[in-house]
């Protein structure tokens, strides 16, 4: 789907939330045979202390025991039981060794961190990837807009040449957040920055604008310059290809 992100985009984060505790995953069948103070999570092993199961299981369309396995994978990568940004954007990093992965996790990581107190507790972990792997296409579209629109204003903007000229220079992710201007540019020049200047074929300097130019064309369907949750849902439900690959990690876990 090269007119969106969002192929990229979802791949990327479910590499993160996935591929990376394939730790998780390996100990669910260990997981089946532990006794009921797995149920309770183990609340006492750590120092933040995530709800109760039976909560999380009616939060998300995990079971029980996945719930027991993808909390093993978590407590392994950060056993305070929570997980800050430079925490995340070094786990992040290891996906992504051949390209500059920082600007793309600290927006994703603002985007699983509903309550933007800083950290990721494990119960915005599993309640995000729920919605990702689980959720009904609205559910999974609406995470998606959420991502993009970086200063959560319930609009995603273009670009604005003052602030973002060009390929090379540096993203200063606090100008995008505060004043909401070139959204889906820092998006995309994040996500080319991650896949790093070694891919194969070159991807030129104007890729991410050109990238942003085709969203916009297909999504902006006033011409006003901004995109709208309604125009982005309207348009990708319409669009078999996004519609296919929200179907992709249904079953990873």
């Amino acid at each position: 789907m090269r007119q969106l992100p969002a192929r990229p985009g979802s791949r990327v984060l479910l590499g993160c939330a996935v591929g990376k505790p394939a730790t998780v995953s390996s100990g669910a069948q260990d997981a089946a045979g532990q006794d009921s103070s797995d149920s309770e999570l183990e609340l006492s092993t750590v120092r933040h202390q995530p709800e109760g199961l039976d909560q999380l299981q009616a939060q998300t369309k995990f079971t029980k025991k996945e719930l027991q396995s993808l909390y093993r994978g978590f407590k392994n990568e950060c056993p305070t039981g929570l997980v800050d940004e430079d925490t995340f954007k070094l786990i992040y990093s290891q996906f992504f060794p051949q390209g500059d992965s920082t600007t793309y996790a600290h927006f994703l990581f603002n985007a699983f961190d509903a309550d933007g107190n800083g950290a990721i507790r494990f119960e915005d972990f599993v309640v995000g990837l729920s919605i990702l792997l689980r959720g009904t296409v609205h559910e999974k579209l609406k995470w998606a807009f959420n991502l993009y629109d970086i200063n959560k204003d319930g609009y995603i903007t273009k670009e604005v040449s003052w602030i973002i000229l060009s390929y090379g220079e540096v993203l200063r992710e606090t100008q995008v957040e505060k004043l909401g201007a070139g959204e889906m540019l820092a998006i995309m020049k994040s996500i080319y920055d991650m896949m790093g200047r070694h891919t194969y074929p070159i991807l030129r300097e104007d890729a991410p604008l050109e990238h942003v130019e085709r969203f916009f064309q297909k999504m902006d369907r006033n011409q006003d310059g901004v995109v709208t949750i309604d125009e982005f849902l309207e348009t990708c439900q319409k669009d078999e290809s996004i519609m296919s690959s929200m179907q992709l990690f249904e079953n990873v876990i």
